[in-house]
Formats: structure tokens, sequence, C-alpha cells
């Protein structure tokens, strides 16, 4: 009796998955796809077909090419960890108000790119800047690109009223430029203009708590002489800038944690835009929840470069 019968049938025998041209190809098909999304891209850079807003903001241009960069900086580098990321407008306007700092203003950047990749509907952050950033110019050029402007009241309101995500943060160059010794203390929020523009606009105010950025250039001291010759507001010495060089420009690879807090609504009180007190109430409200956040952030990370 043939061994291979059974019941008069013969069993159909297993044959292994086939690795043929079609699998061997995938790769290559990916890889295809990609240089071919690269030319065309780079077609439509080169013959003008693309579109930028009436602020410069170009989003393809932000999408394919600086979001990557800073994707790689924030998951990869700084191992960043995202919370609350559902307190951000699912559509409409929001102002999103961050604590800054860390000598260079990498915390604004990577607040951009991780709005636009953790919200569900990938909206772009749109930054307000200090006056010295578009006053640089090829700093300026960039800034624009990727959704920035002017941090003054009429843009921002321009921007909230057309639907969207606003960042600002109120502490400026006295954020980014304070000292190592004095990290996670909040500086004053300057003249509260950012709750105007929210508070006329019925615009939810949403705080952003940012743990990680003092590590990545500590400022040790500031070169005031350096800084007034180079019409700069601060000179940094850091442990590894100016010595190292362009090297030292590197940003120390320390563990970044990110808190949205619940927003707060200004809904109905734009009659009470131009009321001091109410302005600076509200500062203060917003202020208190981003540094208490921040506190928490750092209790839950007790290692500056935790893997």
């Amino acid at each position: 009796m043939n061994a291979e019968r059974v019941n008069g049938h013969r069993p159909e025998r297993s044959e292994p998955p086939p690795v043929g041209p079609a699998v061997a190809d995938a790769p290559r098909d990916v890889w295809d796809r990609r240089v071919a999304s690269a030319l065309a891209f780079i077609r439509r850079r080169l013959s003008g077909q693309y579109e930028v807003d009436e602020f410069g903001f170009d989003p393809e241009l932000t999408d394919q090419v600086f979001h990557p960069l800073l994707r790689m900086l924030y998951r990869d580098w700084f191992r960043t960890e995202i919370f609350g990321v559902e307190n951000l407008p699912a559509e409409g306007a929001g102002l999103v108000v961050g604590n800054h700092s860390g000598t260079v203003a990498l915390d604004a950047l990577v607040l951009s790119a991780v709005v636009h990749d953790e919200h569900p509907a990938r909206r772009h952050l749109r930054l307000l800047g200090a006056d010295l950033v578009f006053r640089m110019p090829v700093v300026s050029e960039l800034a624009r690109k990727s959704g920035g402007t002017v941090a003054c009241n009429v843009d921002a309101e321009r921007l909230l009223g057309r639907g969207e995500l606003v960042g600002v943060f109120p502490e400026g160059f006295k954020g980014i430029g304070k000292r190592y010794a004095e990290r996670y203390k909040l500086q004053r929020f300057g003249r509260g203009g950012f709750v105007s523009a929210a508070l006329r606009t019925g615009t939810p105010i949403v705080p952003v708590a940012i743990v990680g950025a003092e590590e990545t250039y500590p400022m040790l001291a500031d070169v005031k002489p350096l800084a007034r010759l180079l019409k700069l507001p601060y000179f940094p010495v850091t442990p590894t800038f100016p010595w190292l060089g362009p090297i030292g420009m590197v940003p120390l690879p320390s563990k970044w944690m990110i808190q949205f807090c619940p927003p707060i609504p200004t809904e109905g009180l734009s009659d009470q835009a131009d009321d001091p007190l109410v302005v600076f109430n509200l500062a203060d409200q917003v202020r208190e929840t981003i540094q208490q956040a921040v506190l928490e952030l750092l209790r839950r990370r007790p290692d500056p470069f935790a893997p």
C-alpha cells in the first residue's frame, strides 16, 4: 500500500512560501516610490508649483523637510514622552502657551513637530517668534516657511480668526536666556498680550509644560559685553560652547517630557480683552498651571538623561 495515500486520496504537501521576484522586489518598490516622490517634490520646487499663505507658510516644505528632521530629534535623540494630546482642539482655533528654555529655542521647534505628528488631524502649529528671529537673513526665511510670524497681537488674532493652532512662549528671551541654576523656574509672562488675543477671538488657551530643554545647552554664564557687541540678548557659555566650536552646538541628549494641560475657555469674554486686571489674572493662571505641570513632570523624570 502506498504510504502517501490515505482513504484513497493523496494528501496535499505543504509548500514553503514563495521567495521569488515579488517578495525580493518589495523593498525595491518602496525605494522606487520614495525616489519618485523625492523627484516629484524637487520638480515642484524648481517649477514653483507649490503654495504659501499670506504669512509665507509653506506646508509642503514643512511636512517634507522640516518635520522629518525634527522627528528624528525629538523621537530618537530626546526620547520624548507626550501626554494630554487630547486637550488640543480637534478643529478650530487654539492658543498653545508653553514654557521657554534651553539657550537655543529647540523647544518651540520640537513642539511644532509634536503637535503635527501626535494630533489626529495632523494640524500645524503656527509659532509666534521674537522680532530678532525675523531680522536674521536665513533664519527669518526658514521661520516664515515653517509657519512662524512675529509675536504681535495683530498677527496672532489674524491666525486665530482663521481657526489656526497658534503657539506662543510668553517668557521670550528671559526664558531661553536664563542660567542653568534657575532651570525650570518660569520667568515673568510679559504684558499678557497672548491673553488679549485669545479673549478677543474667544479662543481656548492650552497650557503646555516642556521638561528636558533646560539640559540640552546648560547655560553656565552670559558674556554680556559680547552680547552687546553682537546685538544679541545674551551670549551663552555652556559646558561645550564655545570651547568645542561648532561641535559645541550639538544638544545634549536629555530626556524630554511634554504635557498638554486642559484648555482654559475664553469664549464670551471678548469685552474684557482690554481690562488689565482680567488679562493679568488669566496670564497668571496660565503661568501657574504650566509651572505646576513642569514640577510634576520633573517628579516623574528623576534622571535628566534617562533612557
